[in-house]
């Protein structure tokens, strides 16, 4: 069945006279009785007594429409729904952690507060497992803090980044090859953005290094690093700039080497680009400028 047809029989429910309702409705009374007859097919009952030239509602046709008005009174709203508030919608959006945790809880709570209709599913999972959902569809936007080639998506940068060697030892606070610090290193798991940057940069030296724990937890990283002077990590200065600036940690400048890197959003090629998905993507931008 039909919305059109639905729309007719209620009408005649009202209004038996095919005649008046065909007038109303600016159609033949043919187009009428022929969506009519095709309902009832579908239902395989008779709704309307046939009365000359009047449809009369009869005991199926009353217990049907008691049975559904209702529920076609919400598929008209629906229907009309992102005509009245076009920025209405679920968006499954992921962040790469350092972004997610220190970044974007504000940008999430002021698009949600400024566009009551929208939702938002959000997940915090690191940067290659975001590129892989988002290959496969079933995100519509990444945030993500590692390059990506991959020709099946499309990549907007962000801002810069740039990750730091901290200690909470004032005495290692000083320029030094990245070999010569005798600590134990504590990094992010394998597949984050943070960890590939560090070891992409330091190459062959990261054999040399003594990486004694990977966590997946920025908080966990530093607190570790805070209690223990004989540990040292690296992390965007965006996750340690509080630390560093009141002196729980201190960075340890490296010679020849700096740990650059670009926040990115990425979405899939094929991906509808409509009001709401343009708009939030556009916000974000905003913001990291």
């Amino acid at each position: 069945m039909t919305l059109k047809e639905l729309n007719f029989f209620y009408k005649l429910s009202e209004n038996p006279q095919v005649t008046q309702v065909a007038n109303e409705l600016n159609i033949s009374q043919s187009a009428i009785s022929l969506a009519i007859k095709s309902l009832e097919n579908s239902l395989n009952e008779q709704l309307f007594d046939r009365v000359g030239k009047k449809l009369i509602l009869n005991e199926k046709g009353r217990y049907f429409k008691e049975k559904t008005f209702l529920h076609y009174l919400a598929l008209i709203d629906a229907q009309n729904i992102f005509q009245k508030n076009k920025l209405a919608g679920n968006i499954k959006i992921a962040s790469s952690k350092t972004i997610s945790n220190y970044i974007m809880p504000n940008i999430y709570f002021d698009f949600i507060s400024k566009y009551k209709d929208v939702k938002l599913d959000i997940l915090n999972i690191n940067s290659t497992e975001i590129i892989d959902k988002i290959s496969k569809g079933t995100l519509d936007i990444g945030l993500i803090e590692i390059d990506t080639q991959n020709n099946s998506l499309v990549k907007e940068k962000l801002a810069d980044d740039e990750l730091i060697v901290v200690t909470s030892d004032e005495q290692q606070a000083k320029l030094v090859f990245i070999d010569n610090i005798r600590k134990k290193w504590i990094l992010r798991e394998s597949g984050s953005g943070t960890r590939e940057i560090f070891i992409d940069n330091i190459g062959e030296i990261s054999k040399e290094l003594n990486i004694f724990m990977e966590l997946q937890d920025f908080e966990e990283i530093k607190t570790i690093i805070l209690n223990n002077k004989d540990t040292v990590t690296a992390l965007s200065k965006v996750i340690v700039q509080k630390e560093v600036e009141t002196k729980k940690l201190y960075k340890i400048d490296l010679k020849n080497l700096k740990f650059k890197r670009e926040f990115y959003l990425i979405y899939n090629k094929e991906k509808a680009k409509n009001l709401l998905f343009n708009t939030f993507k556009e916000f974000i931008k905003n913001r990291f400028k």
